[in-house]
């Protein structure tokens, strides 16, 4: 039950944040200059080799904010689904990151980004692998505890 409900509110956190936050001039009218990138590592390298001159904040956002950004969804998905799978995780993550991204170049909120893409995704199975290295950890505990009991 706490699964669901901290599902639910990071879908709403993340509705928020990618879609209605101020944050990178999401709410600034008239882009004319509207961009996005369809080449797959482009910005990822761009953030990386003019590290020095866009800044450590906004390399780190770029390149790991959406990373970890993700991870909630791939950790919470499986308390909160019956799709528990990481194939499944995996799958749904793009599919959501896909939504934003497919929202933000409808409606030139944000910007449209393969690489995003990319890195949500890896932040949907990062945080999955930490569900289950948890999940792994809860049952041996379990186990453990059973055992010590019967002795």
């Amino acid at each position: 039950m706490l699964g669901k409900v901290c599902f639910v509110l990071y879908i709403g956190f993340i509705i928020y944040f990618l879609i209605f936050s101020d944050w990178y001039g999401r709410t600034t009218t008239g882009m004319e200059d509207y961009r996005y990138n369809l080449v797959l590592f482009k910005e990822i390298k761009r953030f990386w080799e003019y590290r020095d001159h866009v800044g450590f904040f906004a390399m780190f956002t770029n390149l790991f904010g959406n990373v970890l950004i993700f991870m909630p969804f791939g950790f919470f998905m499986p308390m909160a689904s019956k799709y528990r799978s990481f194939l499944s995780t995996t799958f749904w993550s793009f599919g959501l990151s896909l939504c934003v991204e497919t929202f933000q170049l409808v409606t030139k909120v944000g910007c449209f980004d393969v690489d995003d893409l990319l890195l949500n995704t890896i932040g949907g199975m990062a945080g999955y692998i930490v569900f289950a290295v948890m999940a792994a950890l809860r049952r041996y505990r379990s186990r453990r505890a059973r055992t010590m009991r019967k002795q």
